[in-house]
C-alpha cells in the first residue's frame, strides 16, 4: 500500500510539474488556454476524427496553432498533441504569448473598417475594426484585401486601402516571400468564381468559407481528379473543386498526388505482390476512383442491370468502377466480391489500416448508434454492402434511393464504422 501511495503521489507531482512547465513556457513564447466546458480532444481538426479523450473543465493546454476559425491544435498536460474546438464556450485564452507573429507583419487600423469573413464585400461582416486597433497581416489574397488576425485572435479580412490600414514594415507572406505592402500573394492558382473551401475532398466535408473571385491560392496536391488540396493566402489549408469554372492554374503544381491514405503509410502488411503500393498500382487506383466519381449522383436501384450504367446497386457500382478503371471484372454481388478479396489473403478488420482504393464490406444495419452493435459477433455476420475506400476516412458508394445515389460518406462515428466487417485490395 505504501509503495502504491508513493507511486500515485509521484505521478500527481509529475503531472503538476508538466502543467507548470507548459504554462511557464507558453507565457514566454506560446499561448495557454483553459478548458471552460468538457470538450473532445481529437486526432484531427474534424468532428469525424477519432476522439482521444474528453478534456475537463479547468484543464489547461498549450495552443500550438489555430488551424482555422473552428479548431486549435493543442498539447495537453501529458504531452499529447491533438485538436479541440476553438469555440470560446469550450476554451479561454489565459496566457497569450507571441504565437509566432512577426513584428514585420503588424499593422494599425487608420480608420474604421469592415472586418469580414472573406476577401469580398459579399462576405459577412464580423464587426468593424476601430481606428488605432493593432492587427497582424497573415496574407494578401489579392491587391484589394489583407488577411489579418485581430488582437483577440479573430481571423478575417480587411481592405488593403491605406486610408483604412497602415502597414508597419514589410509583409511576410506564408512561405517566406515578402510583398512590401502591395500586390497579391504569390501562388500557383487563381480563383475565377466564388467556390466552397472545404476541410476535405468531398461535398460532405465542412465548408471553411467561400473563396472569392481573384484570390490567389497555392495548390499543394490533388487527391483525385475532382479536388485540389490548396493553401489560401492566410495559410489556411483545405480543398477546392478542380473545375476550371472555379479555379485557374497559373503555375506549376507539385508532382505526385495526395492520395489521402489515413493510415500514414503503406498498409499492405508486408505481403508484397499485388499489395505492394507500387506507382503503377497507384495510377490504376486513381483511374478506378475517377471512373467511380464519374457516376456521382447516379440513382440507386437494388438488383440493377449489370449491363447498363443508368442505375446501380452497391456491388454493381464497385464492379463498374473497377471494370472501367482497371480493366478488371469482379464478381457481380457483394458477398462474392468479399470472397474474392479474402482469397487474396490480405484483409483488414480495422478500417484505419485500409489503403485508398480498397474495398470495404459491411453487415446489415442494426441502427445508427454504436450501442446497437456492441454484442454483435461480426465473424458470423453476412456481407450486405460494399464500397470503395477513398482515404481520409471516406467511402465512395451507393446504398439507397433516399440517399441520392452514388456519393461519399464519412466513416468515423457513423453506421459505416459500426457495420464494417473487413476490407482489402482487389489488385
Amino acid at each position: 500500500m505504501k509503495k502504491s501511495t508513493a507511486l500515485l503521489a509521484t505521478l500527481v507531482l509529475s503531472a503538476s510539474l508538466l502543467l507548470l512547465a507548459a504554462a511557464s513556457a507558453a507565457t514566454a513564447s506560446q499561448t495557454v488556454g483553459q478548458v471552460q466546458s468538457s470538450v473532445s480532444f481529437r486526432s484531427l481538426p474534424s468532428t469525424s476524427s477519432t476522439v482521444y479523450k474528453y478534456l475537463k473543465q479547468g484543464e489547461q493546454v498549450v495552443i500550438l496553432e489555430q488551424v482555422n476559425a473552428y479548431w486549435y491544435k493543442v498539447q495537453d498536460v501529458t504531452g499529447a498533441i491533438g485538436y479541440i474546438s476553438a469555440d470560446d464556450k469550450y476554451i479561454e485564452i489565459v496566457a497569450s504569448g507571441s504565437n509566432g507573429s512577426s513584428a514585420a507583419n503588424s499593422a494599425t487600423i487608420a480608420a474604421s473598417v469592415s472586418f469580414r469573413t472573406g476577401p469580398s464585400t459579399d462576405n459577412a461582416r464580423i464587426r468593424y475594426l476601430s481606428k488605432g486597433e493593432k492587427v497582424t497581416i497573415t496574407g494578401q489574397p489579392n491587391s484589394s484585401w489583407y488577411a489579418v488576425t485581430a488582437a483577440d485572435g479573430t481571423k478575417g479580412y480587411v481592405s488593403s486601402d491605406p486610408q483604412y490600414i497602415t502597414v508597419n514594415g514589410t509583409i511576410t507572406q506564408p512561405g517566406g516571400s515578402t510583398s512590401g505592402g502591395s500586390g497579391a500573394a504569390t501562388g500557383n492558382a487563381t480563383i475565377v468564381a466564388s467556390v466552397s473551401f472545404r476541410t476535405g475532398p468531398s461535398t460532405d466535408n465542412a465548408r471553411i468559407r467561400y473563396l472569392s473571385k481573384g484570390e490567389t491560392v497555392t495548390i499543394t496536391g490533388q487527391p483525385n481528379s475532382y479536388w485540389y488540396a490548396v493553401t489560401a493566402a492566410d495559410g489556411t489549408k483545405g480543398y477546392v473543386s478542380t473545375d476550371t469554372q472555379y479555379i485557374k492554374v497559373t503555375g506549376s503544381i507539385p508532382s505526385g498526388n495526395n492520395t489521402g491514405n489515413s493510415s500514414g503509410g503503406n498498409a499492405s502488411g508486408g505481403t508484397g505482390g499485388s499489395n505492394s503500393g507500387s506507382s503503377d498500382q497507384a495510377v490504376i487506383i486513381e483511374r478506378v476512383i475517377a471512373a467511380g466519381m464519374k457516376y456521382w449522383g447516379t440513382p440507386y436501384e437494388y438488383g440493377s442491370d449489370r449491363n447498363t450504367t443508368t442505375t446501380f446497386d452497391c456491388s454493381d457500382f464497385v464492379r463498374t468502377a473497377y471494370r472501367e478503371g482497371a480493366n478488371l471484372t469482379l464478381p457481380s454481388d457483394s458477398r462474392k466480391q468479399g470472397d474474392y478479396v479474402r482469397n487474396l489473403g490480405s484483409v483488414k478488420t480495422d478500417w484505419h489500416q485500409l489503403k485508398r482504393g480498397d474495398l470495404m464490406f459491411f453487415m446489415d444495419s442494426k441502427g445508427t448508434s454504436a450501442a446497437a452493435y456492441a454484442n454483435v459477433n461480426k465473424a458470423a455476420e453476412t456481407i450486405t454492402h460494399v464500397g470503395i475506400y477513398l482515404g481520409d476516412g471516406q467511402i465512395l458508394h451507393t446504398y439507397s434511393t433516399a440517399s441520392g445515389g452514388v456519393k461519399t460518406s464519412v466513416i468515423a462515428g457513423s453506421q459505416w464504422e459500426y457495420r464494417f466487417l473487413f476490407g482489402g485490395s482487389v489488385l
